[in-house]
């Protein structure tokens, strides 16, 4: 009998050791020691106070999964961990991968909890209920971390989203539950006669404004405090939601797309950037296992563009587009019921 190769298989058993293994040279903060200047295992031991073989051996990992480079007992920066890894690079990832390092690699610990009951896994964890902000973040400084992250991964997709789709009949985005602004941004400087808001909770909204100032835009985008689902939402003719519908139940998707509904004006649309996944359930994997993530950390899950459009026509819009972009979230486009329907493209 000829056994299958059972390579899938162990390449799956050590992808966690993958992953922890650049979250924990993450969170020793090697990066960006290493962005200032190439060194030696024993400094960099010496530096961070660690037993010198282990670190080495850390190091090694590193460079073996690409991330570092190593000459003559030097290490350096490859230029993956330059863009994604320092916490000064303007695309840092750091922040996201601190938190998927502190929480969700917790939380994914106990997916089998959350499988069985269907209900997220932050009381079980930590002890506290699920809202992000209020509950696990516990200081400024991680939140702003968090947040930076966030940012750095969201400038590698949003440009994608904002270019699947006409938008220059547009004149005002508003960006609900903006975060800090990212997608509004993208969408400025991609349609140059489009103002927009970002729309967001008032601890959110200063760090979008930094990121509109930083990206010159200032003129061009406003930032808006306020609660999509208890205050008024801004006025525009373009609203987007951006990765804000995989966090909750099908019940609050169709509140918060009503609500948008009824502020649409004529010749309004809707842009959602989610993952799409597969209309049998099945793939693109990175959007199972974020599925399986939102089990875990939210109320919510990721969906088809069938199941969407499903949500969007109880909610009043018609006419649902969707547009896989290549990069790691999808577009989707609406109008309201009554409204003429897109050309075809």
């Amino acid at each position: 009998m000829s056994l299958p190769d059972s390579a899938p298989i162990i390449e799956l058993i050590e992808a966690f050791r993958r992953s922890k293994t650049m979250f924990t040279a993450v969170s020793m903060g090697i990066f960006d020691l290493l962005h200032n200047s190439p060194n030696t295992a024993a400094a960099l031991s010496a530096q961070l106070a660690t037993h010198p073989v282990a670190l080495e051996q850390l190091l090694d990992a590193c460079a073996a999964l690409g991330l570092l480079a190593k000459r003559d007992a030097i290490y350096s920066l490859t230029q993956i961990a330059e863009t994604y890894l320092c916490g000064s690079s303007p695309y840092s990832l750091d922040g996201y991968i601190r938190y998927s390092d502190e929480a969700l690699y917790p939380m994914w610990g106990r997916l089998a909890d959350a499988v069985r009951e269907g209900a997220p896994r932050w009381n079980q964890v930590f002890g506290v209920e699920g809202a992000i902000f209020s509950g696990f973040f516990r200081t400024e400084e991680a939140k702003q971390t968090f947040m930076r992250g966030m940012h750095g991964l969201g400038l590698t997709v949003s440009p994608k989203v904002v270019e699947a789709f006409d938008l220059s009949p547009f004149r005002r985005m508003v960006d609900v539950g903006g975060g800090t602004g990212h997608l509004t941004i993208s969408a400025c400087r991609r349609w140059p006669d489009l103002r927009g808001v970002v729309f967001d909770l008032p601890g959110v909204t200063p760090m979008a404004r930094e990121m509109v100032e930083q990206a010159g835009l200032s003129r061009r985008i406003e930032t808006i405090d306020g609660d999509f689902f208890t205050g008024d939402l801004p006025q525009g003719d373009l609203y987007a939601l951006g990765r804000i519908l995989h966090d909750w139940t099908g019940e609050k998707c169709v509140a918060l797309l009503r609500k948008i509904r009824h502020r649409l004006p004529s010749g309004g649309a809707l842009l959602i950037m989610e993952k799409l996944l597969a209309e049998d359930g099945v793939g693109p994997l990175s959007a199972n296992l974020q599925s399986l993530n939102m089990l875990a950390v939210t109320e919510g899950q990721e969906r088809s563009l069938a199941q969407y459009t499903s949500l969007l026509q109880s909610s009043g819009f018609q006419n649902v587009q969707g547009r896989t972009t290549g990069a790691w979230l999808d577009a989707l486009l609406a109008r309201p019921v009554g409204q003429a329907l897109w050309p075809a493209q």
